[in-house]
């Protein structure tokens, strides 16, 4: 399957943090974006809450300049942002008060959130979905359909 280069490079990234258990979704520099951004934290400058998809005014700035963050525009990191959180069952914007899973770094939380990432990356890229597993279990004439390369 080809990927564009962001989508490869955030992959990667997604990828290694969740098995080296460096995938946190409370911390800036270890969610989602701050992973695909090289464990980074200034792009919680963007926006006035954790989890919000309203640019501030940063972010704005940011965003009308053209700026690209690792082949990511503010908006499109912060709806990366927003997705993971709300896939790992966060309440948004991110606030003590408002509900979240008990164990946040949960393998099966994480997992969540990361499938639902990596739908919407390939949706941006317009690459189809590299976790769609449905093609490996089509049949016709009562073999796959489709060999694995």
């Amino acid at each position: 399957m080809k990927t564009t280069a962001r989508l490869e490079s955030a992959l990667k990234k997604l990828y290694t943090a969740f098995h080296n258990n460096t995938l946190n979704p409370e911390c800036c520099r270890q969610c989602a974006v701050g992973n695909i951004l090289n464990n980074m934290d200034f792009w919680k400058h963007l926006s006035d809450s954790h989890g919000d998809l309203a640019l501030n005014y940063v972010g704005k700035i940011h965003e009308t300049l053209g700026r690209k963050f690792n082949g990511y525009a503010p908006s499109e990191l912060l709806k990366i942002e927003h997705i993971f959180l709300n896939a790992c069952g966060y309440k948004l914007p991110l606030h003590y008060r408002n509900e979240k899973p008990k164990n946040p770094t949960d393998k099966d939380v994480l997992f969540n959130g990361l499938t639902a990432v990596i739908t919407y990356l390939c949706e941006l890229d317009e690459v189809a979905n590299v976790m769609d597993y449905t093609k490996l279990l089509e049949i016709e004439n009562g073999t796959p359909k489709y060999a694995l390369s």
